[in-house]
Order: C-alpha cells, then sequence, then structure tokens
C-alpha cells in the first residue's frame, strides 16, 4: 500500500506529480504527501481528509478491540491449513501487524502449541521459522470445530460502523460534468442529467422507471460509476464473538495496487501504518433482480462453518445497490417494501445473529429501484413519499434515436440512409404498433448483420433484412396481414 498510487486512483493527483514528489523525497528525505503539498499538487486540507479515512493499524492486541485467545486460534488455524512456517508468512495471512503476530506466536510458544525450528536468515525474526507440535495440533483442530472461519483477523462492529460513515457516498460532491462523462456512451437527454444530479449528492434512494428497453439499467450503472473515491472493506466483522464475511471479491473491486518492491520501506501515513484488515476498493456496484428473496438481506448463517456471510446491502455500504425489475420478485413487492421502510429513513439496519442477539449496522448505500411497471401500482403513497427521487426513462424522441443508430451502424461500419431510416420508423411506429425504444437500433443492425453473415454478403440494409429484423421486434398483433408492398415501397 502506498500513498501515491492511492491518490492516483481517486484522481486527487496525477503520476506526473508522484513521479516529481517522490524525487524530491529521495534528495530531501521526509513525507512524500508533505511533498506533494508543497509542489501545489493536492491542498493540505484534501490531504489530511484523504488520510484521516485511511484506517491505521492496531499497536498492540488491545488497540484490535478482539480478544486475545480468539487471535491465538485463528492464527494457529490459518498456520494448520495453509502449512505456514514463518513470522513473515503469519502476518500476511492474519493481515496484522508484526509486533502483534510476534506477541501471539510468543504466547503459543509459551503454550507449547508451536515448536521453533530456527531461520535462514541469521538474526531475522521476521523468518523464523514454527512447526506445529502434537498438542498445538489437536488445539487447533478444537478452534477449528468451534469456528472454521479462517482468513484476516476481523474488525469489531464499533471500528466498522465508524469507517463506514467516514467514507459514506456524500463526501463526494457530483458535478454535472462528471455525470455527463460518466453518460458519454450513452445517448439521453440533458434532463435525465439534471435529475441524476441532485439525487446523487443526496445519497438519498431513487426510482428509474419507464417502459422497457430504454435504459433504466444502463443509468444504474452510470451513476454507480460517477463515484471515484477508494473507500475500505474489512475482510470480517466481529459481533459479539460471532464472524461476519464482508469482503467479497466478485463485488469489492480493489484498485490493484502493487505492494512497494522494499519490505522495510517506511509507511506513508505519518507515523502509522495502514490497517491490512481493510481491503481499499472502488465503491461497489451490486445489481440484483427478480431472484432476490428477503432471506439474501438477512445475515445467512453457515451451521458447518459456524460463521456468516453479509447480506447483499451490506456488501454495497459506500456503493449503490440495485433492485433491477422491481416488482417482478419471487416476494411481493409491498414485503420487500416493508424491508426497506425503516433503513431509508433513518439510515440505521438491524440484522440478528442467530444467537438472537440483534444489533445494528448504518445503511450508507444509494438505493435505486428500477422498474416497467406502473409504480403507483407497486407501492402506496407513504413509501413513493420515502422515494424523494424518481426520475423517468422514457422512450427517445425521433432525434436520439436516430443518433443510436448512427452510433450502433458507426461501429460495424455501416451507413444508415435517411430514406432506410423513414422505414425502419415507419415499420416500428405504424406496422408493429410500438414506441420507439433506445435497445431497436442495436437489435435491428445486429440482426442485419447476422442474416448478411449468413448469406455470404457484405454488410448492408437490404429490404427483406430490415424485416426480418423488425419481425422479431414483436410477433403482428392478430396476425394482421402486413400492407403488401409496403416496405419495398419506401425503400425503393
Amino acid at each position: 500500500m502506498r500513498l501515491g498510487d492511492l491518490l492516483v486512483r481517486v484522481k486527487k493527483v496525477t503520476e506526473a506529480d508522484v513521479a516529481r514528489a517522490l524525487e524530491r523525497q529521495s534528495l530531501q528525505g521526509g513525507r512524500l504527501g508533505d511533498h506533494l503539498v508543497a509542489m501545489g499538487a493536492i491542498e493540505e486540507s484534501a490531504l489530511e481528509n484523504f488520510i484521516r479515512r485511511i484506517p491505521s493499524e492496531p499497536a498492540k492486541i488491545a488497540d484490535t478491540g478482539l480478544d486475545e485467545a480468539d487471535l491465538l486460534g485463528l492464527l494457529m488455524k490459518l498456520i494448520y491449513t495453509g502449512r505456514l512456517e514463518s513470522n513473515r508468512q503469519f502476518v500476511e495471512a492474519i493481515k496484522l501487524p508484526y509486533v502483534i503476530v510476534l506477541d501471539l506466536v510468543q504466547m503459543a510458544v509459551d503454550r507449547q502449541l508451536l515448536r521453533t525450528l530456527g531461520t535462514h536468515s541469521a538474526g531475522s525474526l521476521v523468518d523464523m521459522r514454527y512447526v506445529l507440535t502434537e498438542e498445538g495440533r489437536r488445539w487447533t483442530i478444537d478452534a477449528l470445530e468451534r469456528l472454521h472461519y479462517v482468513g484476516p483477523a476481523p474488525v469489531t462492529l464499533e471500528q466498522f460502523t465508524k469507517q463506514v460513515t467516514l467514507q459514506k457516498l456524500t463526501n463526494e460532491i457530483i458535478s454535472f460534468e462528471r455525470i455527463r462523462e460518466s453518460f458519454k456512451d450513452l445517448t439521453f437527454d440533458n434532463s435525465i442529467i439534471e435529475q441524476c444530479g441532485p439525487a446523487l449528492n443526496s445519497g438519498r434512494a431513487i426510482l428509474l422507471y419507464g417502459p422497457p428497453g430504454n435504459g433504466k439499467s444502463s443509468v444504474a450503472f452510470c451513476l454507480g460509476n460517477v463515484f471515484n473515491d477508494v473507500i475500505y472493506v474489512p475482510y470480517a466483522v466481529s459481533v459479539d464473538g460471532q464472524v461476519i464475511r464482508v469482503h467479497d471479491p466478485s463485488v469489492h473491486f480493489t484498485f490493484g495496487i502493487d505492494a512497494p518492491t522494499d519490505q522495510n520501506a517506511s509507511s506513508f501515513l505519518r507515523n502509522e501504518e495502514y490497517d491490512a484488515r481493510w481491503v481499499p476498493c472502488r465503491r461497489p456496484f451490486i445489481l440484483t433482480g427478480g431472484e432476490l428473496t428477503l432471506e439474501m438481506l438477512d445475515l445467512r448463517y453457515d451451521p458447518t462453518g459456524h460463521f456468516y456471510e453479509a447480506p447483499l446491502h451490506l456488501k454495497a455500504l459506500g456503493g449503490c445497490f440495485v433492485i433491477d425489475d422491481f416488482g417482478r420478485q419471487l416476494v411481493s413487492p409491498t414485503n420487500l417494501l416493508n424491508r426497506w421502510i425503516v433503513p431509508l429513513e433513518s439510515r440505521v439496519d438491524y440484522l440478528k445473529l442467530h444467537t438472537g442477539k440483534t444489533f445494528s449496522v448504518p445503511f450508507e448505500a444509494m438505493i435505486l429501484f428500477s422498474t416497467n411497471l406502473d409504480p403507483e401500482d407497486l407501492m402506496d403513497t407513504a413509501f413513493l413519499r420515502r422515494l424523494p427521487y424518481k426520475i423517468e426513462v422514457g422512450a427517445p424522441n425521433l432525434e436520439n434515436y436516430r443518433r443510436i443508430f448512427d452510433t450502433e451502424c458507426a461501429k460495424r461500419g455501416l451507413t444508415l440512409p435517411d430514406d432506410v431510416f423513414e422505414v425502419i420508423v415507419y415499420q416500428v411506429i405504424q406496422e408493429k404498433g410500438l414506441e420507439l425504444a433506445a435497445y431497436h437500433p442495436r437489435f435491428i443492425v445486429d440482426q442485419v448483420m447476422a442474416t448478411c453473415r449468413f448469406m455470404g454478403q457484405e454488410p448492408h440494409f437490404e429490404p427483406r433484412f430490415i424485416e426480418y429484423a423488425i419481425n422479431n421486434l414483436r410477433v403482428r398483433p392478430g396476425n394482421a396481414a402486413k400492407p403488401a408492398g409496403a416496405t419495398h415501397a419506401r425503400i425503393a
């Protein structure tokens, strides 16, 4: 973990700024952050605010907030299951600082759970090697039966709550230009951006509604992609002695920061080290659809491993949680909405352990409901009131429809003549009885291209190929006869 890498990833400074600051540091010494400030690459207040949100590592076992017996058990399980031998490997596995690991190892040696084998490097405690004793093996197997969680040391609920509050979405101010940049590959009226901006900056829930095929899911993805700040996600959280696994590589994407080549490199974080129990990630974007059930919003207990998996919305803290195709879930809309009423209003959610203990967590995630059904048929007035931002993603006007077509054609090296475009619009609206939709251009172009390939022809808009594609948009209502010669007459 290096400060310069993080600042570049979140666009606080440039790579050139960091390179110049490192050069100054090599000549003058001192801290990288101070050199960046002296160069004018970043304001001191901005740097301090950035550093303040970085979890600092504990200096001693008591600072972890965890029981030393639990930490010793976790270390022994890591050694047993990972066949670890050296202090260096122990530190990497448990994600605790070297001084704490030395204390735990000494406890294990004193209890005759570990036996020293020596070191390859004279005088180097980092590479000191150990092996489990017979007593240590029996003790560890017993610990595994009680709790099968094997991974980095968890953080406490209090530490987790504090960190989530520090990195909530509203810490980032989103501008019109940033949303426009995120939407650059889509064709939408600026009115959509003007409505999305205040919603994003509020951090409140958003309802996206409108007919299918016009980009509600794409809008949701772009809104989630607007944020570029770094957040810190714990591998796991300890609550009342129970372990909840939070970090999920499938939704928590790291910044891909390389470790320093110098293993003894000094810390960037002033006089403190970064707490490796937290993973620096992009703000998560989690999308769920018709498969969502109420059970997926509760802690999932593993009766074999005796630990928990965090629910989706807990993993989404600090980011966006999208409920796509709202109203088509296995659970009824009313029951699903009732589950969200308290968290949306109070910004606090309540979860329950299998032991019966209930605890609260901050609900600092942006919830986006996306539906092609009538919102007033899905929810009552009380819940609509709790969704302060309702954004309609409707059908494109004719100008935007043409722009989408031109974009899709350009990707495939095609040209769309005006008369062909007019025929397509006529067939879609008059013959098929459809409204224009944003998905039509790609659908039609893809199908025309596929037919041309099958026929062994160069890609082009053949009249009958267009007809085949448009027929696949929708079956003709009531098998009504198509006006003879209409397509050929208008294209010719």
